[in-house]
């Protein structure tokens, strides 16, 4: 496959590459005494059968068990006069799984070969490289490069076939650096002094999915070609003086999720990541793809046709108070795991006494199965007697159900709905269940400017004279590490018609005013997140394991110095009104959650504002 066809492929889509091969064969029993490459002939069936379940799993790219297939690593077991029949047994293997499956690609891995002298492993890489090739993969990843030393001997013994989409992958410490302290403008440097442009550039393996986001921080404004990212599983982490792995399979998928929000166009694993890590990161990714094609908005109308939009202080109280100017308070409310509204309804009621001016309530958050979002909010509406903002999230729905979804929130006067694209579903307690991703949180938007206008997606009119009345929020998130896509997202939302923006949570208040300063131009009401942590372990969890969210240090600090439960639960508190006294000024509400379901703790928050 040549440079181009390749980065064509990455352009269209993001694209799953496989998970670690030696960690998979280890799992086997075989041990480190063992040639892993070797095992293409001596073991072809279980060589066959990690790659069928890499298949199995959603990988659109498969990369063969070649990574120390080279005459001067193979030598150490007695084997440097079969590069070509170990390297070619791999590759026929590898096109027996995907044969009838042209759509996936078969990538010959390459490993580094920086600690031999420059003209063994110039000539070994060229050897292996050429059996590669004429064993016919569609593209070679050169896997783990450390250094600048490893980078030349890959394109000293590569340079000739340059043409053939081929990947670099470096293994990065956390701030973006070779073990030789070279750091990626450096490597950026020596391709272009060696007169090579790679079809993409690759991060792989290291210290585990949070090290190498620290990694791809670093580097992703400086690289211009497609990025591939494929974390290690890192090592275990020290949790209550017990040894815990984390790269769960929803760890690494959550991880990998934000690699694209940065902008990677190739996600996958290495050691230690299996076939059930990337088969939940296929769920979670391939039904995102559509949504950056999707073209929903192609059905002309007859522009004549379009009502005005009903002025937004007439469309709800909640709408009356964002155009008047009122600082508003928000608490976030997750409907029951069964039926029983009868505890929520009252949480609302004692919420409204407080002085709150809507229930604010996910849609099935983090993917989970929950009471509808629209019944909770009737429920609240009529028995509370406290407006609600009803998420909507596009993960679940078709747009024939999410245009329902909105016409029957007019029929039950919920006209205040946040436009989310959802998080998408996990393995785990559902695992048959699919995203729908017809369309995104900015086509919602879009969608709902002309439902408000009286004519649906099709391009047919609601009634004669019928419009709907709804009051469309959207989501942002002021600690975004691609900060320029976040806004530029955000640009789109507000021209789509948002009415109204609130935030993620937000603990680090510098970066939420630094955020409010570049979209000041916007002119809509920025309702700022501020939740309360419920423990010291509850504000750790969020600071290591929860990537966009920024917790500071001296917040953790505090929160571990409290002695004992209900003392953090205080000072949580005591850390959330200081957050909110700082930018009180600068926003138009706070959006608070009730930690464990007790809503005395949001209102101690907002107490006085």
């Amino acid at each position: 496959m040549k440079h181009d066809d390749f980065q064509q492929i990455l352009k269209n889509k993001v694209l799953v590459f496989d998970g670690g091969f030696g960690s998979e064969l280890y799992k086997k029993n075989f041990f480190l005494n063992t040639s892993y490459e070797a095992l293409s002939i001596g073991d072809a069936k279980t060589v066959k059968s990690i790659y069928q379940s890499y298949v199995d799993a959603g990988c659109d790219v498969l990369t063969t068990n070649t990574y120390n297939a080279n005459k001067l690593k193979l030598s150490a077991f007695g084997l440097g006069d079969q590069v070509q029949k170990i390297n070619s047994a791999a590759v026929a293997l590898a096109r027996e799984v995907v044969s009838g499956r042209p759509e996936i690609l078969v990538s010959g891995a390459v490993g580094p070969l920086g600690g031999f002298p420059l003209a063994e492993a110039r000539s070994a890489l060229a050897e292996q490289v050429k059996v590669l090739l004429e064993s016919g993969v569609d593209l070679l990843i050169f896997e783990s490069l450390e250094s600048l030393k490893d980078l030349e001997v890959v394109v000293s013994g590569f340079k000739e076939n340059s043409d053939v989409a081929w990947i670099p992958s470096f293994l990065l410490d956390r701030n973006g650096k070779l073990s030789d302290g070279a750091d990626i403008e450096m490597v950026l440097d020596k391709l272009k002094q060696m007169s090579v442009v790679p079809a993409a550039l690759g991060l792989n393996c290291g210290a585990g999915p949070d090290v190498t986001l620290s990694a791809l921080t670093a580097i992703v404004q400086q690289v211009e070609l497609p990025l591939v990212v494929q974390p290690a599983s890192g090592l275990p982490k020290s949790v209550d003086n017990r040894l815990m792995p984390m790269a769960t399979p929803e760890y690494f998928t959550t991880f990998s999720l934000r690699y694209k929000k940065l902008g990677a166009r190739g996600l996958g694993g290495c050691c230690g990541i299996g076939p059930e890590h990337i088969a939940d990161l296929a769920r979670s990714l391939k039904p995102l793809n559509k949504i950056e094609h999707a073209e929903v908005f192609n059905v002309k109308i007859d522009e004549s046709a379009l009502l005005e939009e009903t002025p937004l202080a007439e469309r709800s109280s909640f709408g009356a108070k964002l155009a008047s100017g009122k600082w508003l308070k928000l608490l976030e409310m997750i409907p029951p795991l069964g039926f029983d509204l009868t505890a929520t309804v009252a949480k609302a009621r004692q919420a409204r006494e407080a002085g709150f001016d809507a229930i604010n309530i996910p849609d099935g958050p983090r993917a989970s199965c929950r009471l509808s979002q629209f019944v909770t909010g009737v429920e609240i509406q009529e028995k509370a007697d406290i407006e609600t903002v009803i998420h909507c999230c596009c993960r679940d729905r078709n747009l024939i159900s999410l245009q329902s979804m909105i016409l029957g929130c007019m029929a039950k006067d919920l006209h205040n709905v946040l436009f989310i694209t959802g998080d998408p579903p996990k393995l785990g307690k559902y695992p048959f269940s699919s995203g729908v991703f017809d369309v995104d949180s900015i086509g919602m938007v879009k969608l709902q400017s002309r439902l408000n206008r009286g004519i649906d997606i099709g391009g047919q009119k609601l009634g004669e004279g019928v419009k709907t009345s709804i009051v469309s929020g959207v989501g942002a998130d002021p600690n975004a590490i691609d900060s320029e896509r976040e806004y530029r997202r955000l640009a789109e939302k507000v021209a789509s018609g948002a009415d109204f923006i609130i935030t993620q949570p937000v603990f680090d208040p510098g970066a939420l005013k630094n955020f409010l300063k570049k979209i000041a131009h916007f002119r809509v009401p920025v309702i700022a997140g501020v939740w309360p942590f419920a423990s010291y372990r509850n504000a750790i969890f969020m600071k290591n394991e929860v990537p966009g969210v920024v917790v500071p240090d001296w917040i953790i600090a505090a929160m571990q110095k409290a002695p004992d439960k209900e003392s953090q639960r205080l000072e949580g508190i005591r850390i959330a009104r200081m957050i909110l006294e700082e930018i009180h000024d600068e926003v138009r509400g706070v959006a608070s959650s009730a930690p464990l379901g007790r809503v005395d703790t949001a209102i101690e928050v907002c107490r006085g504002y």
